[in-house]
This record gives C-alpha cells, structure tokens and sequence, in this order.
C-alpha cells in the first residue's frame, strides 16, 4: 500500500482525478449499501439528476488526490493551483484580533480547505483541525504525520483534542471542524439536516459561543479537468441566533442554523458533496469529538 500512494502521490493532478472517477463509479457499482445510501440522501436534497451521477465520480476524486496532498514535503506549497474566493472576510476575521472558526462540510476537498489556508494565512494565525482517526493503524498513522504541516496542527476527536480545539481558540488561533459529522452519542443534538432528523455536533456553536470567536464557512472546490482548486470562504448563511436562546433550546437552535447553512452550502455544488456519507446514522458511545 504505501508503495502505491507513493506512486499516485507522482501523478498529475488530472490523471488523477480520472481515475477517481472511475473508482468512485465502481465503488458504486460494487456496494448495495452504498448504492442505496447515495440514492437516499440525495433524493432527501432533491439532487438533480445530473448531480447525482457527477458525485459518484467526485467521491472517487476525493480519495485518489489524497496521496497528492498528503505525501508532497512538509514545506512544499500544495502542487496544484489554488484560486481563492472571499479571502477578504478571512482577512477582516485575523484583524478583529480574535479566533476564527472554520467550518467545512462534506464537500468538495476539505483537506485542500485547511491546507491552503496554513498556506495563506497560518504565519499570521495558525489552524488546528479537528478529525476522527481512522480504526486501521497504518492509515492511522499516515494521517497523524500527512496532515501536519506548517501552521496546521491536528486535533483527534477525543477530550483531549476538544482541549486543545479550546486552547487554540483562547491563543486567537483557528480551527476548522466538519459539522456534517456524526459525533459520539451524548456530544450533540437530534437536528433537520434535508428534512430529516440527523445527529448534530453541538461543539461548534459552544466553542464560538465561549471564545468569542468569529465563525465562517469554507470549503475547496475543485476544478474541471485537474485545474486546481478554488477555495470559497462565505459568511454563515443561517447566523447562529442573537442573542443565544435561554434554556434547553439553545443547542437545537444553534444545530438548526449550522445545518441550514450547511444545506445552502451544499446547493451551491451538489455534484461535490459526498451524498454516501452516513449522516444520518444513530450517534455511537466514545470519546467527544464531531
């Protein structure tokens, strides 16, 4: 294995994107569960037709450029270019002088979202990002030592990582999370996400809600034909609620307004959400995280 993702790590961008087409349509072809997943949520989100079939490619895409982005040099800028939308609000969010949180759904490439931020702007803040370790220890281990790179640090969803998510906010710092993630039972709340009840995180809101800090929406497109990427930085479309409600509705509304804007994020390129995803599965016992 990792001879072969020091080879794909050496292809082109566009040669690998084609060839993750052609695994995401096989995975499809092969896997009734997955087949059915697919089908389900995006018909949840009224996907378009052609939507639809264009996601089963770009889930292959996703995890062919992996190696690309994981196995380059630690010093070394990502290989592709990288074109920026809405870097301005990321601009005024480090000159409040406070922590900035980043929240990235299942779309597109989000290893290329926090990447190119500690590219952009980490000398000036760096970002710590939260993920759930993977259960086979060489891969594992592959994502403790890829995905730390310069002004990028990682944090496992385990209490210690919440601690340190807490610490960076506290220092003015950035972290990123994938609020579409199911996190472990006890960690969140029953929300509408597509018109169906989905597990929510509800670390997001309470670390913005504690810390201060300014909270966006992000997320890396990639381009046709292995051009690259764009990475769209956008203001919350569903702000979390002002002031935050009393009581114990304050987490329903704080999961309900990041849902929304997570589902108008989405619209705005279905084809590159990952729709196999099993969001809406019953939250399992573990550590905290999301």
């Amino acid at each position: 294995m990792p001879l072969l993702l020091a080879a794909l790590a050496r292809c082109p961008l566009r040669l690998l994107h084609v060839l993750g087409g052609l695994l995401g349509w096989l995975a499809w072809l092969l896997s009734g569960t997955y087949r059915q997943l697919h089908r389900e949520n995006a018909a949840l989100a009224a996907v378009p037709t052609a939507a639809r079939r264009a996601s089963i490619a770009d889930a292959g895409r996703m995890v062919v450029e992996l190696p690309r982005l994981w196995l380059r040099p630690r010093e070394c800028p990502i290989a592709d270019p990288v074109l920026w939308d809405g870097e301005g609000l990321v601009e005024q969010a480090l000159s409040a002088g406070r922590g900035l949180v980043l929240l990235t759904p299942h779309l597109g490439s989000f290893e290329v979202a926090a990447q190119a931020y500690a590219q952009r702007f980490g000398h000036r803040q760096p970002i710590t990002v939260l993920y759930r370790p993977a259960r086979q220890q060489w891969l594992r281990e592959l994502e403790e030592t890829a995905r730390a790179r310069d002004h990028l640090a990682t944090a496992p969803a385990t209490l210690a990582g919440v601690r340190q998510l807490m610490r960076a906010l506290k220092n003015g710092q950035t972290i990123g999370l994938l609020p579409d993630q199911v996190p472990p039972d006890g960690m969140g709340v029953w929300a509408p996400f597509f018109g169906r009840d989905a597990y929510t995180m509800t670390l997001a809101a309470k670390l913005v809600r504690q810390s201060g800090a300014t909270l966006l929406a992000i997320w890396g497109e990639r381009l046709p034909r292995g051009g690259g990427y764009r990475v769209q930085v956008l203001p919350m479309p569903h702000p979390l609620p002002d002031p935050a409600p009393a009581g114990d509705g304050a987490a329903l509304a704080d999961a309900q307004a990041i849902n929304r804007s997570m589902e108008a994020l989405i619209a705005l390129h279905p084809a590159q959400y990952l729709w196999a995803y099993n969001r809406y599965k019953a939250p399992r016992d573990g550590v905290a995280g999301g």
